[in-house]
């Protein structure tokens, strides 16, 4: 039988594709299963050599000082003498002899050998799978439900669901197809792949196949953008200086982008130089459009890209297309102008910012109006103080005569009447000693008035 053994279990694993080791775990959990259904409940172990297939099983009895369950314990002194470490409360394996099972324990061992092996069979499959999620595969088509289709992967069943398929492509029972793996689910019927055909990096695997300096990295696929089935924009890069990387991805006579095309059902796709500089990446991603100017705003990362008149609607795209691709591969919010629109913004603005002038200009001229005006009037108020506060009648004893024969006495200011000795305003006619001297302590007085 060893050998016999030894046939089935290759013959297994070749089959399933899953290891040896596998295949004979699951043969000893299920020669295990069978056990129990035969002698009971007990701990039972079994190991099956490799190479020869020889089944060699254990019962693990309990050591116990007095024996209730012959089947299941044995005595302490027993179990010493197999076993000379063997403790109280311990177990020690006990070699059975591998008999024949019963029709019930053999049909218990087959199901647990099948589904031991489907298990197994399900773990290589999603092993195997979820290693290839980003990857492309082939299969064909088995079956479309609910708006799905089931692919044949060989070793497994993969789901293309709606919302992964390109609008307008349609496949019959038996198509050949390549898609993209997207996951891997692990459910209770298997492992589940989900593949898809509208992501973007379908297109950028596509370019790795058809572009081998995109597969030995000297050329980098910077970002991919897509609205499956219409349009696609891919940014590259080059490492090195002599390759140029949208020549590298078009091919001699656009070979490599045409098997692309093919693939895609005749989507089209842009393919842009990537720049480190913003205006650049943008001009180029709003490709097949020519752009005359870009001018970014690094605060909020919005550009404004300045077209020919004639080249606006291709910009733009059908109903935005191409410029909303293009925002979405450099990152940056883009508003189109017109030439015309453009310098009818700049007249705007020029006209603004001299009106803009005028008013400040206007401003200044009247804030500089009302300044004079107002230094004007504290001017005259300053002089119409001073010459307030350098009337002479305000000397109490100076009436009107009085100051009048000062002043033709040459005397015509406060100060100067200040200044006079007794002598000299006695010597104005009209003027006793006693008015000099009030007329000369109030002149005095109010000169020294602070």
């Amino acid at each position: 039988m060893g050998q016999e053994l030894v046939q089935v279990i290759d013959q297994i694993s070749k089959e399933k594709g899953i290891s040896r080791e596998m295949v004979i775990e699951a043969v000893e959990s299920a020669l295990v299963s069978a056990a129990k259904k035969k002698y009971g409940t007990q701990r039972i172990a079994v190991q099956i050599d490799p190479k020869r297939g020889d089944i060699v099983m254990y019962a693990y009895r309990k050591v116990v000082a007095e024996i209730a369950n012959p089947d299941e314990e044995i005595t302490l002194e027993e179990a010493v003498k197999l076993f000379p470490e063997a403790q109280l409360e311990g177990e020690v394996p006990l070699q059975v002899e591998f008999e024949g099972f019963g029709r019930i324990a053999a049909q218990t061992a087959r199901q647990v050998i099948v589904q031991k092996v489907r298990e197994a069979e399900r773990e290589v499959v999603f092993k195997e799978f979820n290693d290839k999620i980003g990857q492309l595969v082939n299969g064909i088509v088995l079956r479309h439900e609910k708006g799905a289709y089931f692919i044949d992967l060989g070793k497994t069943e993969a789901v293309l669901p709606a919302r992964e398929q390109v609008p307008r492509e349609n496949y019959r029972r038996g198509d050949r197809l390549r898609a993209f793996v997207l996951e891997v689910k692990d459910t209770s019927k298997g492992p589940q792949v989900v593949l898809s055909r509208s992501h973007p990096d379908f297109v950028a695997k596509l370019f790795e196949m058809e572009v081998p300096e995109i597969y030995e990295n000297i050329v980098e696929v910077k970002g991919v953008v897509r609205e499956a089935g219409d349009r696609t924009k891919i940014a590259v890069s080059s490492k090195e200086s002599q390759v140029d990387p949208v020549g590298a991805c078009v091919g001699m006579k656009g070979a490599r982008v045409q098997a692309v095309v093919r693939e895609l059902r005749g989507e089209k796709i842009d393919i842009i130089p990537w720049s480190e500089d913003p205006r650049i990446f943008i001009a180029k991603a709003l490709s097949p459009a020519v752009v005359e100017k870009v001018g970014v705003t690094e605060e909020d990362r919005s550009a404004l890209a300045v077209v020919a008149d004639a080249q606006l609607s291709l910009a733009i795209g059908k109903k935005g297309q191409n410029v909303r691709l293009a925002a979405k591969l450099t990152g940056w919010k883009i508003d189109i102008l017109s030439e015309s629109e453009y310098e009818q913004e700049r007249q705007k603005e020029r006209d603004q910012e001299i009106e803009a002038a005028i008013a400040e200009e206007t401003r200044k001229l009247a804030q500089d109006t009302e300044a004079a005006e107002t230094m004007e009037a504290e001017h005259a108020e300053a002089e119409a103080e001073a010459k307030a506060a350098s009337d002479i009648t305000n000397i109490d004893g100076v009436g009107p005569k009085t100051a009048e024969q000062l002043q033709l006495a040459g005397y015509d200011t406060i100060e100067k009447i200040a200044a006079m000795s007794d002598e000299e305003i006695l010597a104005v006619p009209s003027i006793g000693e006693k008015t000099a001297q009030k007329i000369i302590l109030s002149a005095r007085a109010l000169v020294n008035k602070p």
